[in-house]
């Protein structure tokens, strides 16, 4: 196990590379911190912005013109705003605005931490361009369908549930994959409110060892790896739910 690290410290020897994160145990632990924090970014706002969009396309066809004007004003202003904007605003500015518990000590702690803060914000964000997203594959499902379903005594709810979002993912997934990609490169931004993701870990490194260079190439060989990760799940999940000629 020794070899890595040796190889990396010879490395810097002989050429002047010096990617500290190899053979630094501390560097390593706070790159693998920062690698962590992201995955726990990226998972958790997926799943939040699948829900979102879920709920909210069904929403958007549902009878009630109050809730689809709620919705619609949601999607007009998280697709229209900056997401770092998004971010400032809920950690700065709601942020500030909420109850905040103390501890023993009486130190005053907020209710939502910046990592929250950041998974609030992009989830949101994300979930956004989800809601258009469904919606443009509840359109593609025929109205037969549907009617279809309704006459074998499913109500909106359950047709909704169990006959039109299964069509409409298999329809709207490589538009899904590629904004739940985008969220991923996102993450990065959670950088400006301190979150400690990869970005941030990297950048602490650099500024102590002086070899930005090198850590630039891990994080963008980071990235790559992250982003190409989830790309090969996403099109096994759209190989697993192909219908053979559905949607041709």
């Amino acid at each position: 196990m020794d070899a890595v690290p040796n190889w990396f410290r010879s490395l810097y020897e002989t050429t002047g590379f010096n990617f500290t994160v190899f053979y630094d145990p501390y560097d390593w632990h706070r790159y693998v911190n920062g690698l962590k924090i992201t995955l726990l970014l990226t998972v958790t706002t997926i799943l939040v912005s699948l829900v979102i969009g879920a709920v909210g396309a069904f929403i958007q066809g549902g009878p009630s013109r109050f809730l689809r004007s709620v919705v619609n004003g949601f999607v007009v202003v998280f697709r229209n705003t900056p997401p770092l904007v998004q971010i400032f605003f809920f950690y700065f500015g709601l942020g500030t605005l909420l109850p905040a518990a103390r501890t023993a000590d009486g130190l005053r702690v907020p209710l939502l931490d910046n990592v929250q803060w950041a998974i609030v914000s992009l989830a949101l964000f994300a979930g956004a361009f989800n809601v258009e997203i469904f919606r443009s594959g509840i359109e593609a499902v025929p109205r037969t369908t549907v009617e279809a379903a309704e006459s074998l005594g499913y109500t909106r709810r359950k047709a909704y549930l169990y006959v039109v979002l299964p069509l409409a993912l298999r329809v709207c997934l490589p538009a899904l994959n590629n904004n739940l990609i985008n969220l991923l490169k996102t993450t990065t931004l959670a950088y400006a409110i301190a979150v400690p993701e990869t970005l941030y870990a990297v950048k602490q490194i650099w500024s102590e060892s002086q070899n930005v260079l090198e850590m630039m190439m891990v994080l963008l060989a980071t990235y790559a790896v992250l982003v190409g990760v989830l790309v090969w799940i996403m099109h096994c999940w759209e190989r697993a739910l192909r219908i053979p000629g559905y949607s041709r």
